[in-house]
């Protein structure tokens, strides 16, 4: 149900933060400035051609692992939860954010540094209310050992619990919070807490050129006897960081939510689907079923924002299962209507075998995407090997297409690809990608 029950804000002047970037060690300037009643949160990327904008809103949110990415078109801002935790937190509805980089900065993994400045900065009344969603039915979104539930509340209050749970064998353990979000509480208790990994997380993801200008001293790493270069700030500040998550993941919502929300292990990719189930049931329809799957399916549309491929070379319908960087399930429905079929061969329609390789190096971009950053370098075939056709794809016939990564680096990837139809192979390869200047790419 919506409702209001305050007047919207934006903040009073121009304000600014620089740093690097956690995901693809960017140097990231940033600068908050007012916006107009209705605006909402607005990216602009100063950095590329035309300066494109982005609208913060789960309707722009891309699949990422460990974090929120929004895109639209050719701009992209990855890890962008810290940003809207602290706008969310504060009350700041409208805001345009100019950023230079396809991330935001990480400064100490929280959303502290940000806080500060948009304080500083001040707020300021404007003349239209803002929109308030009120849970009034509980809704549960799943995925996995992962639990994600949305309950009616206080009519005025947004309550949320969290229940962390990394296992008996880790220095992390179990933590549990409950909290009503507040401009107070939120600065108080989640503003500071940071980003955290265990150390063999924050290994692999720098094997794969993610944390590359990173250090213990930028964010929690926990190794077998607890936090390594740096010191807690609370005791359960693993949890709070979590919740902190949380308050931006639902800031896409793009309205205040009022009720009661409890977390069990849920992460940014549920986070997004339990914001997308609110708005369905505000607009009275029925949730979708969710497959079983280590993340959310992959529609034609967020393929479209992701591979630079389209009609009639965009070869993939739907992502089933995503693993980035490690595996992805997808599919592609072979129609009599598919433009090949006029030509090869007239009378007896056969796929050509190149295209089913295509299709599973299609996949692979995607499954890589997270990895490589797309406004600065461009994915190629370097090489093909052990490429094999074993049955012919026809009319009526849905390709299913997986690919493993066997190695991932910031500049290469390895990637075996096998494609079926109803269970038997009818093609497999090992394909070599590497990553190219998107400058060097157009010589």
């Amino acid at each position: 149900m919506l409702t209001a029950t305050r007047l919207q804000r934006t903040i009073a002047r121009d304000t600014e933060v620089h740093g690097i970037g956690f995901i693809h060690g960017s140097d990231v300037g940033l600068r908050f400035l007012p916006a107009a009643a209705d605006t909402g949160i607005v990216f602009v990327r100063t950095d590329l051609p035309s300066k494109p904008t982005v609208r913060a809103h789960i309707s722009n949110v891309v699949p990422r692992q460990r974090r929120t990415a929004i895109q639209n078109g050719p701009a992209v801002v990855e890890m962008v939860e810290h940003v809207m935790a602290a706008l969310s937190g504060l009350r700041i509805d409208n805001c345009v954010i100019e950023i230079n980089a396809p991330e935001t900065p990480g400064c100490d993994g929280s959303s502290r540094e940000f806080v500060d400045v948009l304080g500083a900065a001040g707020a300021i009344e404007l003349d239209r209310p803002r929109e308030v969603l009120l849970i009034d039915k509980p809704i549960t979104v799943r995925e996995g050992e992962a639990i994600l539930t949305a309950h009616p509340g206080h009519e005025s209050r947004l309550m949320l619990g969290y229940h962390l749970d990394y296992g008996r064998q880790t220095p992390i353990g179990s933590q549990s919070l409950f909290l009503e979000i507040t401009p107070e509480n939120f600065i108080d208790e989640l503003a500071s807490s940071r980003t955290f990994l265990l150390e063999a997380e924050a290994k692999a993801l720098r094997d794969s050129g993610i944390g590359s200008r990173t250090n213990e001293g930028d964010l929690l790493i926990f190794g077998p006897e607890g936090v390594i270069g740096n010191t807690l700030r609370y005791p359960d500040e693993c949890v709070r960081h979590k919740m902190l998550d949380l308050v931006g993941d639902l800031a896409l919502l793009g309205k205040d939510l009022v009720g009661h929300v409890v977390a069990h292990r849920s992460g940014h990719l549920l986070n997004a689907t339990l914001v997308r189930a609110l708005i369905a049931a505000a607009a009275g329809e029925r949730p979708a079923k969710r497959r079983e799957s280590v993340a959310p399916a992959m529609d034609a549309d967020a393929i479209a924002r992701i591979l630079p491929h389209r009609f009639p070379f965009l070869l993939i319908d739907r992502v089933l299962v995503i693993e980035p960087g490690k595996r992805l399930t997808a599919i592609k429905n072979v129609s009599i209507n598919e433009p090949f079929f006029q030509e090869h061969w007239p009378g007896r329609p056969i796929m050509p075998g190149v295209l089913i390789l295509e299709a599973l190096a299609q996949a692979a971009g995607l499954m890589i995407a997270d990895f490589v950053d797309s406004a600065r370098k461009v994915t190629m075939i370097a090489a093909i090997d052990d490429a094999r056709l074993r049955k012919p794809v026809v009319p009526g016939d849905q390709l299913k297409l997986e690919v493993n990564c066997l190695r991932l680096k910031s500049s290469i990837a390895l990637v075996k690809g096998v494609a079926t139809v109803d269970g038997l192979v009818a093609a497999e390869a090992t394909f070599k990608f590497v990553m190219v200047d998107l400058d060097k790419s157009a010589a």
